[in-house]
């Protein structure tokens, strides 16, 4: 079994694990249509650019676990998949999105630079085993009713494969009915095993099925997720981010406002390099 790559090349000029820098993953929840998605990641491109932050596009072909049948899911593979490859190849970003099922996983890595495991599958191991097999760099969320701890035996299903460029994601914990918390302690545990580590600020805020026939949030603690688990060393941030998250056809209540994502961007920078001047002192304390 290979060991983990404690830093990925995620894509030409976008690396995770690489030290202080960390990188941004955000775009809409789901693919609601191609001109919209052209037109987000080449919002999020420039306010990135202009920060000096590397900047994967992320959005679902197929949103397959919605709580209502009647909810939307996407275009579907084969229509969202060009949609991100448009988004390639106009916009000069690398894209992520999700598989569901091991079938899926072939015609997704043609075109995608991130295969993502989602959550809620994260137990999967023929979905884990086809998509490590790939080769691709792969983001596996941590399944909100698993502990930390847990995700070793996940990693180690995707290692077993021989591919080495994984990354964890924390995304929350079932905390009672229709609620989630974050546990700061996901971070360190998670990167102790050498693996790149993302904070998901937009799904650790999500309350699971709080509306009744879709999920809720309270958006306004994204900043507070973020904040928390970029000081403790997590190396991206995945943020949904959305032009009018009132409209947004999927976890509306869990978007940041795209008018506002420069200036989280901007404290985000500042609480970085704080924690990495910390850092630094109590090393030349030790000494």
């Amino acid at each position: 079994m290979p060991t983990v790559s404690k830093e990925i090349e995620v894509a030409p000029g976008v690396k995770a694990g690489c030290g202080g820098a960390f990188f941004l993953v955000a775009g809409p929840c789901v693919i609601e249509s191609e001109k919209h998605a052209l037109f987000l990641a080449r919002e999020i491109k420039g306010v990135c650019r202009g920060l000096g932050i590397p900047f994967v596009f992320k959005a679902s072909y197929d949103k397959a676990n919605r709580s209502s049948k009647a909810s939307f899911r996407g275009p579907g593979l084969e229509r969202g998949l060009a949609v991100l490859e448009a988004v390639k190849k106009e916009v000069g970003v690398p894209v992520l999105s999700d598989v569901h099922e091991t079938s899926q996983v072939g015609g997704a890595a043609e075109v995608l630079d991130v295969i993502q495991i989602p959550a809620l599958l994260c137990r999967q191991t023929d979905l884990i085993l086809e998509a490590a097999r790939t080769q691709k760099p792969l983001n596996i969320k941590k399944g909100q009713f698993l502990s930390p701890h847990e995700m070793k035996n996940v990693l180690d299903k995707a290692l077993s494969q021989g591919n080495g460029k994984v990354m964890l994601t924390e995304r929350g914990t079932v905390f009672g009915y229709n609620n989630l918390v974050f546990d700061v302690r996901s971070v360190p545990i998670m990167k102790s095993w050498g693996c790149p580590v993302l904070i998901d600020a937009s799904h650790s805020v999500q309350r699971p099925g709080g509306e009744g026939v879709r999920s809720g949030g309270d958006s306004q603690f994204i900043p507070v997720i973020a904040k928390a688990g970029l000081a403790v060393g997590a190396d991206g941030l995945f943020l949904e981010v959305h032009d009018d998250p009132a409209s947004a056809l999927s976890d509306k209540e869990n978007s940041w406002p795209l008018k506002k994502l420069e200036s989280l961007l901007v404290d985000l920078l500042r609480i970085r390099a704080a924690a990495e001047a910390a850092g630094e002192e109590s090393s030349r304390s030790a000494t």
